[in-house]
């Protein structure tokens, strides 16, 4: 935990010090530098906002924790350990997901696809395959928010492409 929180604090530090050399006057002087800049500024943006979160939970986990073990009141003590279990568990969601973050990223990410769907040997049922293939894509990445574009289609006498 403690390593997490180490790496993320280099992250939060890089990303401060990317914000004030974009802020520079001086800095539009090399585009290619400062679209690098924007896009890593961009990129790192939502691992400091879990970062700030993150921190803010262990915070209230040590608060927790110390009126645990300090506090004389039976009924604020038990309120402080329900609490404690909130921001354990909320600590370890944001742990699976800082760690889902940190994961390097593909260069290809970022990059466009092109797919080619054709009906093969089988007559009808395959050109209604590739229907319901195409629908079944075009429906996934409706739901991811990707654009689709379609090149050709020429579509079948059953129904299918």
């Amino acid at each position: 935990m403690n390593d997490l929180l180490e790496k993320l604090e280099l992250i939060y530090k890089r990303w401060l010090q990317i914000g004030e050399d974009i802020a520079q006057p001086d800095a539009m002087n090399d585009m290619k530098k400062f679209i690098k800049m924007s896009k890593d500024y961009k990129d790192l943006q939502p691992v400091v906002d879990a970062y700030k979160q993150y921190k803010n939970v262990i915070g209230n986990i040590a608060n927790a924790k110390e009126i645990v073990a300090n506090e004389k009141d039976e009924e604020f003590r038990d309120m402080a350990k329900a609490e404690l279990d909130n921001f354990v568990e909320e600590r370890d969601k944001l742990e699976e997901d800082i760690r889902f973050l940190l994961l390097p990223k593909d260069p290809q990410d970022s990059k466009n696809a092109q797919m080619e769907i054709r009906a093969g040997t089988g007559g009808d049922e395959a050109s209604i395959f590739a229907g319901d293939l195409f629908r079944m894509y075009q429906h996934y990445c409706d739901k991811k928010g990707w654009k689709i574009e379609v090149l050709s289609m020429t579509e079948g006498t059953m129904g299918g492409y």
